[in-house]
């Protein structure tokens, strides 16, 4: 996909940014194709690039390359005034988007706010990624995506009752804030469009984190009860767990009469079959317990490989539970095209999950090398 066809190609982001939230929406707008010029502490530059071991061959690590390939970098002392009118002059004259989730409070006082930005710059979109938000009693402290799983309820209703408090592996409150920033900006774009004018987007840690747990809140509110942690279950229909085999363990989620009435067919024991007590779904949410212990029972006796194949053939819901060896072995895996290789180095790494045309956005090039672009503040002071 060459460059000139990207769909944010023109469009110039200054990225203020550490660590996981903000660099993963920096890399989302320069994978489309935005020209993305990441700000970093000239000594040691954004934390994230020696998060290891293990290093790639570019001396920066897989979380580094992962959130900032396609940028350039901008190294400058925010706390030199003459560094900071040269970085400020650039976002006036060239800056689209300005990104950023440094300390609450810590770019504004340093004179880069999205008000005074915007007055020398209309057009301009400011984006703040904040940890709890830009408003309320917490909104001055710092905040991580292990933090927000605690405090936002996501750990409250994830793992086993009765077993410590567990975090999704996945930092999904970093990078759905990154997400969402993304949304924002790409809905400001289209206003800026209609209008004209830019404006200041904001999202934080925090919200994302409710915003993963809009139903379960729901219910909460409903009717009062606690959700409860349900593991691999759903607490709204059964059967919907993961289960072991003779060799492995498969997740199967039969959500409705007809597909457990299929499940069944393929189970092939008569008695299980005829138990009234599975005959409906609220049966066999009320009796979860006993639906999954004989469940359990029946499918120890085969092979997961073997069972994920005939229920897949009658179309009831299922898949074997990987490890990421097996996923990158998988046909699909291939097919679907996601890996991509780093230009000049021999680390590979994940793409968007998004196609244009059948075509997946490349990478162009590796993360930036630190402050690679910052001669180009001089030149436009000089232009």
């Amino acid at each position: 996909m060459p460059d000139e066809t990207l769909p944010l190609r023109g469009l110039t982001v200054v990225e203020f940014s550490t660590s996981v939230a903000a660099p993963f929406a920096g890399q989302v707008l320069a994978d489309l194709g935005a020209r993305v010029m990441k700000v970093e502490n000239p000594e040691q530059g954004d934390d994230a690039r020696n998060w290891g071991p293990p290093f790639a061959d570019n001396g920066m690590s897989p979380v580094f390359n992962s959130f900032n390939r396609n940028k350039q970098s901008l190294a400058v002392n925010l706390k030199d005034e003459a560094e900071r009118g040269k970085l400020r002059d650039f976002i006036v004259r060239h800056a689209d988007i300005v990104l950023q989730n440094l300390r609450p409070g810590l770019l504004a006082s340093l004179g880069f706010d999205g008000k005074s930005l915007r007055e020398a710059a209309p057009g301009l979109i400011w984006c703040d990624m904040h940890a709890f938000g830009a408003v309320g009693p917490k909104k001055a402290q710092p905040g991580y995506d292990p933090l927000m799983q605690a405090c936002g309820g996501i750990m409250s209703i994830t793992g086993l009752e009765g077993h410590e408090p567990v975090r999704v592996g996945p930092s999904i409150v970093d990078q759905g804030t990154g997400m969402w920033a993304v949304i924002g900006i790409l809905s400001a774009l289209r206003e800026r469009e209609l209008t004209g004018k830019g404006s200041e987007v904001s999202t934080s840690l925090y919200e994302t984190a409710i915003g993963w747990v809009p139903v379960q809140i729901a219910t909460y509110l409903l009717n009062g009860k606690v959700p409860a942690k349900f593991g691999t279950e759903n607490f709204g229909y059964a059967p919907c767990k993961a289960y072991e085999a003779k060799d492995g363990w498969l997740m199967l989620a039969a959500g409705n009469d007809r597909l457990y009435k299929k499940l069944t067919d393929v189970i092939g024991d008569a008695d299980f079959a005829a138990d009234r007590d599975f005959a409906t779904n609220p049966l066999r949410v009320e009796n979860r317990d006993k639906l999954n212990t004989r469940l359990q029972e029946l499918i120890v006796r085969g092979h997961r490989d073997d069972w994920v194949e005939r229920l897949t053939a009658v179309g009831v819901p299922c898949a074997p539970i990987l490890s990421l060896d097996e996923v990158v072995a998988d046909p699909q895996y291939d097919a679907v095209g996601m890996e991509q290789q780093l230009p000049g180095d021999a680390m590979r790494l994940i793409g968007i999950p998004l196609t244009f045309d059948g075509v997946r956005p490349p990478l162009r090039h590796g993360p930036p090398d630190l402050g690679d672009a910052t001669e180009m503040l001089d030149e436009e002071v000089e232009a």
